[in-house]
Parts: C-alpha cells; structure tokens; sequence
C-alpha cells in the first residue's frame, strides 16, 4: 500500500543551462507524476499488487491521472476533491539534477480516513509506504501521520522517503524526525540525509537516521547508495553505469525496487541493490513512471539476480480495487 501524491509533471529537459531572464532551448513533455503515483507504478510493473491511496481534483486532469494508474496495474483508493485541481509539477531537468515547482493542489486533501478504509477492506496488506510530502504540508499532515499510526496498528510494516530537502527545513527536521520515527526503513537522497541530520557525509548520516528507524538508506545517485542497519551495520550499492536522460522520479523508482525486494526477505545489500537498479533504469527516459506502463512487464530473472535478488516474488497478497469518492467539502 502506498500513500501519497499524485500530480501532473510538466517536465522541460534543457538542451542548454538554463537563462534566467531569457529563453533556453528544451523539450517540454506533460506527463503523469506524483511521487507516491510513481512508487506505486513501479511496484505493479514489477508484478506488485498494489493500493495507492492520495487525492486528486474533479477535473480533466485527475480523470486521466486515474485512468493512466488503472492502466499501470495500480489499484486507486484515490479521492476525487471538487473544487480544488489536481496537483501539478513543472520539473526542469538538466544533466543529472533537476528542479521542481510544486501546486500541491488536492494532494492537500489527504484524509487519514481513507486509509483506514483501505486497510479495513484489504485485510491482507502488509507493508505500507508514505511518501514524505504529506507530512511537509500542515493540510495534509494529519492525514499522513493517521495513514502511519494506522498500519503500525494493525501490524503492517511501514517505511517513509522524505521527498525533498528544501521543504524539510520548512517544516523544520526535527519535527519531521519526531513523525517518522518507528519506521521499519527511512529513505533519505544525500541532501535530505544532510538536513535531517546536520552532517554532509552520508555514512554519518545514514547511521544517525538508524536511530530513528530501524533501517536507514541514503541515496547517493550515481554512487549508489547506503543501507544502515540499527547496530551501525553498513552496506553499500553501486549504480549501474546508464546513459542519464533525465533524473525525474529515480528515487521512487528506486523506493520501489528495494521495497519489492525486502518485503520478500531479501538482506539489505540485495534490496538496495535491486532499488539501485531500478532507479538506473527510471534515468534512461524522461518522466518518473515505467516504459513501457505494462503491469508485470519489468525485470526478468536475469536482471533482477544481476540487481542482487534472486527476482521479485509475488507474496500472493491480494489488494481491493476502490476509488473513493467522498464529495465532502476539501478545504483543509
């Protein structure tokens, strides 16, 4: 299960470094995103059942936002908000970085209530994952921390990405390390490790998360990443050497390549292997979702034993199908 946002990206990749003030040349694409939409679609183009739970508007865009999940393989437990748009993020991407202007839109109506209503139907899920921006945003903060206090509850194992640097000291890291601690995995990029933490170096990042979950991981991009277990034990993934196109969604890629991985029981050096690997992939094409959006089309056994695994694993957990529809008023 995963909780989180869905958006419409905007992604301009530049063919030159960007003029302010004036033109730079580019290709501009509209694509579907959302960090907890892209996770999700991973995880079915992996073979994964899976429920997303988030909020988009009544309009155009949240229809087709819905539509194209459907087709992905997702299950949407996804809230349709009147009179709010459905979110929407211009990313430039340039090279290996990019930078993102956010309207959260309705992903500011996420209600804890319907997680509760998810989990209550779908008896048999048993991890669930948080996309960190619900909780960087006072709307939608409730909602996310219900979402997490509610699978604990019910005995599920939880991880959360922290989603962005520059919003984390918004809301201000230690707060953000006072809602998130107790989760199984903390997923952090070495610029969020940094503004958790206050160090640079992701060795002394990743094991000062650990105690606040009880698995950290640092992404480091090109260099791969960090898996930290509670004990100070450190275990290091190299990425695959790939031709970067644009860097748009890699980490929820990557989420969702070790959450496959270690909720079959892989050991940390294979799942952030397997993340590793399909987060390389994700920077091969522009926007933040799979290519082809086929359910069940990703990685043979090959590629995933070359990823670490011994492949992904249908552990045979079935999710309900649900859209709901409140049409309650979304103010927050």
């Amino acid at each position: 299960m995963v909780v989180g946002d869905v958006t419409t990206d905007v992604v301009a990749v530049l063919a030159a470094p960007l003029a302010f003030g004036s033109d730079t040349p580019g290709t501009i694409r509209t694509l579907p995103g959302g960090q907890g939409a892209n996770t999700a679609a991973w995880l079915a183009w992996l073979g994964r059942r899976v429920t997303l739970v988030g909020a988009v508007g009544d309009d155009d865009a949240g229809r087709d936002r819905l539509r194209e999940l459907t087709a992905a393989g997702v299950d949407c437990a996804v809230r349709r908000c009147p009179g709010v748009p459905t979110g929407v993020v211009l990313v430039l991407s340039q090279a290996r970085d990019r930078t993102m202007v956010s309207q959260r839109g309705a992903n500011l109506c996420l209600d804890g209530d319907d997680v509760v209503d998810v989990l209550t139907t779908t008896t048999d899920a048993g991890h669930l994952h948080l996309s960190g921006y619900p909780l960087l945003d006072a709307p939608s903060r409730a909602g996310g921390l219900r979402a997490l206090d509610e699978a604990r509850r019910r005995g599920l194992t939880t991880s959360v990405d922290a989603a962005s640097a520059h919003p984390l000291r918004g809301a201000g890291p230690e707060r953000f390390l006072t809602w998130v601690a107790g989760v199984d995995v903390l997923l952090a990029n070495a610029d969020e490790a940094a503004v958790l933490t206050g160090t640079a170096d992701p060795g002394e990042a990743v094991r000062h998360l650990t105690r606040i979950a009880r698995h950290a991981v640092v992404k480091l991009g090109r260099d791969g990443a960090l898996w930290c277990e509670v004990g100070g034990r450190l275990h290091h993934a190299d990425a695959p050497t790939v031709p970067v196109v644009d860097s748009t969604g890699a980490g929820d890629a990557f989420a969702a390549g070790l959450l496959a991985a270690w909720v079959d029981g892989a050991p940390p050096l294979a799942a952030v292997r397997h993340g590793c690997a399909l987060g390389s992939r994700a920077v091969t094409t522009v926007g933040g979702r799979p290519t082809p959006p086929v359910p069940g089309t990703g990685p043979g056994p090959g590629d995933a034993e070359r990823a670490g695994t011994g492949g992904p694993r249908s552990t045979g957990r079935a999710a309900v199908p649900v859209v709901v529809d409140h049409g309650a008023d979304p103010s927050p």
